[in-house]
Formats: C-alpha cells, structure tokens, sequence
C-alpha cells in the first residue's frame, strides 16, 4: 500500500470509538519493528519523528524507510511530523512528502498560537494533507525542547471550541495532565477534562506523553474520545534494553545487526501490547 493521511483513520476511529497509535521511530529498526506489530494486529498505524530526531538524517531519510515499509504493508500506514517547530519545518514536511503534520504553537500565547495554526492548517487543506495542533501545556521534555513546568496541565474546554474554529486544525492534541518522558510520580489523566473537550470540539483528539500511563486509564481516555495515542520514550527504553541486554551477553559480538534484532522484538512486544489496548476500547462497548 501507499502511505495514507491520518484523516480517514482518525475520523473511523472517532466514529468506531477506539483510538490509533502513533509511534515515534528513531531508525530503520524501530520502523521494521512498529511495522511488524501493526501486521500482526492488523491495525492502521502512524509512524512520526520529532524535529530533533529528524536532525539526526532528514525528512527524506525518514520519509524513504516508512514509504518502503508502507508499500510492503497489508495495513494503512501514515508518516506524522510530531512538534512540528515552525511553519517552515511543517511545509518541508508537506514537501517531502509526509502525509500528516503537527504545528506545535502551545508555547505560544493563545492569539500566536491560532495565527501560527491557521497559515500551518491552510496550506495543508490546499495540499490535502491534515495538520494536528496542540492547545495547553503537556509537561515534561518534549524532544530536545525545553521542559514545561509550573502551569496548568488542562486545556480549557471554551478555547478549545474557539481554537479550533478558528484555526481549520483537523485533530487537536490537548492536556489532560500527561507529561512527556519519564514520570517522576504517577501519571494521571483527568477524564473530565478529556470529556468536556470531547463535547466542545468536533475533531479528533490527541493523548501526548502517554509512555508510563497504565493502559486502564488510556483505555478509559479513548472513551472519553481519544482517537490518537502517541508513545516515544518507551520505544526507545525497550529497543535500549533488547540492545543492551544481547551485548551484555555478547561482549565480543561486532556485528550490529545481532544485538538490534533483540532491541526490535521488545520493540515489536511492546507496540502489539499497546495497539491491541488501543483496539480493544470501541470492541467492548
């Protein structure tokens, strides 16, 4: 298959009540890895890179390993720029050919934030691609960006409505008390929040943060009307401790490819687990 947008799965999973995982992918690994449990699950996924990761190759490299894996795929497979940091960065994204796009204005005040949203979200429309936005503050470290602390983890329900009339953003990534990276202390999402959200807004909303959330409570979020679910930190903790673990055992081993195929099966465990929670939500309604 040819890589898709994210509009269709997300406006089915919003109408299917379930939600769609998006899953950061750091090298060729991680996207053989996260391809192989979309398979076996038989799920629609969303690969995505971050800014920083992106420096680390380019958006063609990135856009060339998940075109490859997208065109092997049985499933619908869509390539996400996550944060995008810019407007800039969001039309090289829409120019090499990524089929979905974040402009992430939270760090904005709210009248930047729609106006930075607004010319993202029009040339998307113009080129048939959809644009996900962020309004509040998701804490932690986002990427290689600075840290969010000391505000209000909530998006306010009354913005939301107005933000996303404003501004033609087809999904809106919102805070619900989720938080990039490692959590210091327990994760926690307020429900309330996501619900009320749910019923201002119409298009789909987008759980950020959600590596270390316990999967009840994700579940519960998709209820509420999460359509997408981002992980980053744990991929890359399994696909470390795979790795790690195989060369602790093999210290004399000088061929790569051994201790990453270990660091591509936690990978490929881990994402079935959370695709097939993901999944399970609008089957048990």
């Amino acid at each position: 298959m040819a890589l898709v947008t994210t509009e269709k799965m997300l406006k089915d999973a919003q109408a299917g009540h379930y939600a769609v995982g998006a899953f950061n992918v750091e090298n060729l690994e991680f996207v053989m890895a996260v391809l192989a449990a979309a398979e076996e699950t038989k799920s629609p996924v969303i690969m995505q890179t971050t800014p920083g990761t992106i420096k680390t190759a380019g958006l063609d490299y990135f856009y060339g390993m998940v075109k490859a894996a997208a065109e092997r795929a049985s499933v619908p497979v869509a390539l996400h720029l996550d944060h995008g940091d810019g407007y800039d960065r969001c039309m090289q994204a829409f120019r090499t050919g990524y089929t979905s796009v974040m402009i992430d204005g939270s760090h904005e005040s709210f009248e930047d934030n729609i106006a930075l949203t607004k010319s993202v979200a029009d040339a998307g429309r113009a080129m048939g691609v959809p644009v996900e936005a962020e309004l509040g503050k998701v804490g932690g470290k986002e990427d290689d960006g600075p840290a969010v602390e000391g505000e209000s983890p909530y998006t306010d329900p009354a913005e939301a409505k107005e933000f996303v009339e404003r501004t033609g953003c087809t999904s809106l990534a919102i805070g619900v008390g989720t938080s990039h990276g490692v959590y210091t202390s327990d994760p926690h999402i307020e429900q309330s929040v996501v619900k009320a959200i749910r019923d201002a807004v119409d298009v789909p909303l987008v759980l950020h943060g959600t590596s270390g959330v316990p999967d009840e409570q994700v579940a519960e979020a998709v209820k509420n009307g999460i359509c997408k679910v981002n992980y980053a930190t744990e991929l890359r903790q399994a696909y470390t401790k795979g790795f790690m673990a195989y060369m602790a055992e093999n210290p004399a081993c000088f061929d790569p490819k051994k201790p990453a195929k270990e660091g591509m099966r936690e990978i490929t465990e881990l994402v079935k687990i959370r695709m097939n929670n993901l999944n399970s939500v609008g089957k048990a309604e």
